[in-house]
């Protein structure tokens, strides 16, 4: 009995421990589960905040483009920007408005904001960047495998943006004396603010990193980090490129008008992170400059074409995207590593730089169909620019009620630097000598009175050492 009871004794206790390594098992087991869910997460997490925060730095890109065309026009069509660039939705429509600036109608700025956005632009990132999109799918050829490659949107965004703004701009016309009317040569329309357009410049180099980077959807996965760090590399290099060409070329007499001009290296800049988009992701550190360098080369060429064409853009917008992207999407067929013509120079690159052509003329006749249309259209009926009246005197008033750098907003009563109102009198004084200001019956001699009276007001109460102010209900003075 005793060696029986010793065996169910083991035998019970070998069903311990048994019962305890199955719920480390199961232990283990869950901590495993919950630790591979735990990591998911966290990668998708990861994921996502990155691509909010690049999101959020894309949408700081908006206020770039509305401090350059700010600065780049007169001050009287400053407000007419700045509303345009809050309401634009896509970088394609921005694009538009920069080449049609100072001269074109509110209305007509809300339809074509809305077809480009809502239909135009939809398309073509459907045909480029939707696993069923055709230039997405592309073709096979036995066993190779052609798809259209443009990482960040030379062509789709930049491209299509370049094309509608020429197509805008010709069907609109120049600027009320942009042209010489005897000789047909240009006349330079110099923008209000050279510090503005510097900031918005700047800020869209910054925002550029952002676009670009985060085109690669993701930072969680091995090789990400490096990948979007490629893609930045590359995009400050092809900025630079750009900017070495057009300021040196712009130095030669016989190319530029003999200075270091900063508006067009800025321009070049642009040009040249334009054309890296396409290839950003796959081009090498030399690849990237030299295609920038091409950038602005294609940016000083679209430039000296438009002008040729008698077609004003303000802002050169035709010439950064539509330079810019046209060649960028060729050269990612050229320097792109995997595939480009200049690395493999097979069949392969041949089909490649086929395709790349193909959805460059795809998006090129599509946008330019759609938008001719458009424009056109809204010129027959009356809506595409503003009268001559609005145009000369500016838009910001009558439009929008709002202008940018008020009159009366300017100049103190401390000396003679300051425009007060007793020099406000003198002006109007020495406008009219013969005015009696005894006698009322015209706006200019009321409004004289009123400034007679303000000044009187004003000098009691500095002599009685009164800090009260003027009653609030008392009328404004008009001039």
């Amino acid at each position: 009995m005793s060696s029986i009871q010793a065996i169910t004794n083991q035998v019970l206790e070998l069903e311990k421990l048994l019962n305890s390594s199955r719920a480390r098992l199961d232990l283990i087991e869950h901590n495993s589960n919950a630790s591979i869910q735990w990591q998911h997460n966290t990668e998708e997490n990861a994921d996502i905040f990155f691509l909010i925060m690049m999101a959020n730095t894309i949408f700081l890109m908006q206020g770039g483009f509305a401090f350059l065309e700010a600065g780049s026009v007169r001050s009287k069509n400053t407000t007419n920007i700045l509303i345009k660039n809050l309401l634009d939705a896509s970088t394609a429509a921005t694009i538009v408005s920069g080449a049609v600036a100072e001269r074109c109608d509110f209305v007509a700025y809300l339809v074509y904001s809305s077809c480009i956005t809502g239909f135009i632009y939809p398309v073509l990132t459907h045909w480029a960047w939707s696993s069923d999109g055709w230039l997405a799918v592309g073709f096979t050829d036995g066993p190779i495998e052609i798809t259209y490659s443009d990482f960040a949107g030379s062509g789709i965004v930049h491209c299509a943006g370049g094309v509608a703004a020429f197509v805008a701009a010709a069907v609109m016309g120049p600027r009320i004396g942009r042209f010489d009317k005897e000789t047909g040569n240009p006349v330079d329309i110099k923008g209000h603010s050279v510090p503005f357009a510097a900031l918005g410049g700047f800020i869209l180099l910054f925002g550029f990193l952002a676009f670009n980077g985060s085109s690669h959807g993701a930072i969680s996965s091995a090789g990400d980090g490096v990948a979007v760090a490629t893609a930045v590399k590359n995009t400050v290099l092809g900025g630079t490129g750009g900017a070495f060409l057009t300021l040196t070329l712009n130095r030669l007499k016989w190319i530029g008008d003999s200075t270091w001009s900063f508006l067009t290296t800025l321009n070049g800049c642009l040009a040249g992170m334009v054309a890296v988009c396409a290839s950003c992701n796959q081009i090498t550190t030399y690849g990237a400059f030299i295609i920038g360098i091409i950038g602005g080369v294609m940016y000083m060429i679209t430039t000296w074409t438009i002008l040729k064409l008698k077609v004003d853009d303000p802002l050169d917008a035709t010439a950064v995207h539509f330079g810019g992207g046209v060649w960028g999407v060729i050269a990612c067929a050229l320097f792109s590593t995997e595939f480009g013509v200049l690395y493999h120079w097979d069949k392969r690159s041949a089909l490649q730089l086929a395709w790349q052509l193909a959805g460059l003329s795809a998006i090129i006749t599509w946008t330019a169909t759609l938008s001719f249309v458009m424009f056109y259209t809204l010129k027959k009926v009356s809506l595409l620019r503003v009268s001559f009246e609005f145009e000369m005197k500016g838009l910001d008033i009558p439009k929008h009620g709002e202008p940018a750098y008020p009159a009366e907003s300017y100049g103190h009563g401390w000396g003679e630097t300051g425009d007060a109102l007793g020099s406000m009198v003198e002006k109007l004084r020495n406008k009219s000598p013969t005015i009696n200001t005894k006698t009322s019956g015209s706006p200019e001699v009321d409004s004289l009175n009123k400034l007679n009276s303000s000044v009187s007001t004003i000098n009691t109460m500095v002599q009685n050492g009164s800090t009260e102010t003027v009653p609030e209900k008392q009328e404004q003075t008009k001039i």
